[in-house]
């Protein structure tokens, strides 16, 4: 699977996004006309993105995402009561859609090296196509209150299981070698965690997703074949 595989099963645009955002929060957001929310969802989106990136949520004041998005803070507040109201939003429509596209690639294989190396591309390539949300998610962890640090610890420890379930899998059908499966999840989970942490680095060297994918797989296969 490349890339563009990827993305002919996968939706993962902008507008699809906050649809969904809205979609799961429509108990809590006054604003019914969804066209109307989708739009403001991006525009808020893509301000707190750029916002963060230059000065970190903490330094974000609600005056400064009226002034990106154009909205006035009278606007703003149908979305979200607060700022923690908000960075809750984004990280748990990053958690969902994370398990949502794991499920979906580990149903499609049943052999373990199939399905193993699914799983490892598919979380890069959802890094790729929503690399501002994962480099947020990642960073802005920190600012969460105790139980969404728990969410986001349990969402850590699900994509680490998926990858202990197939080498484990793996192992018991003869195709992985025994070892320490917990470890090698881990380590795997850095590897994908390095793409969208570090992407400057991989484009300044014209390394593309898919060559990172495919040597990632490389490393995994030639540590974990029997």
């Amino acid at each position: 699977m490349r890339y563009s595989d990827f993305l002919d099963i996968i939706d993962e645009s902008r507008a699809s996004a906050c649809r969904q955002v809205f979609m799961d929060n429509k108990g809590t957001i006054k604003i019914r006309k969804e066209k109307t929310a989708v739009k403001n969802f991006e525009k808020i989106f893509d301000a707190v993105f750029e916002i963060t990136y230059e000065k970190g949520f903490a330094g974000m004041s609600m005056r400064d995402l009226s002034r990106k998005t154009g909205l006035s803070l009278g606007a703003l507040y149908p979305y979200f009561k607060s700022k923690e109201e908000l960075l809750a939003i984004i990280q748990r429509h990053g958690q969902t859609l994370i398990k949502d596209v794991l499920e979906t690639f580990c149903a499609k294989h049943e052999g373990a090296v199939e399905k193993l190396e699914a799983v490892i591309k598919a979380h890069i390539f959802l890094s790729e196509k929503a690399r501002p949300w994962f480099y947020f998610m990642f960073m802005e962890a920190k600012h969460l209150n105790a139980d969404e640090r728990k969410a986001v610890l349990e969402t850590e420890s699900y994509t680490e299981k998926v990858l202990v379930d197939i080498l484990e899998q793996g192992e018991r059908s003869g195709v992985f070698r025994k070892q320490n499966h917990i470890l090698a999840a881990s380590i795997i989970k850095a590897m994908q965690q390095e793409w969208y942490l570090k992407r400057w680095k991989y484009s300044k060297r014209n390394i593309s997703v898919d060559d990172y994918a495919e040597y990632v797989l490389g490393v995994v296969r030639a540590f974990c074949l029997a």
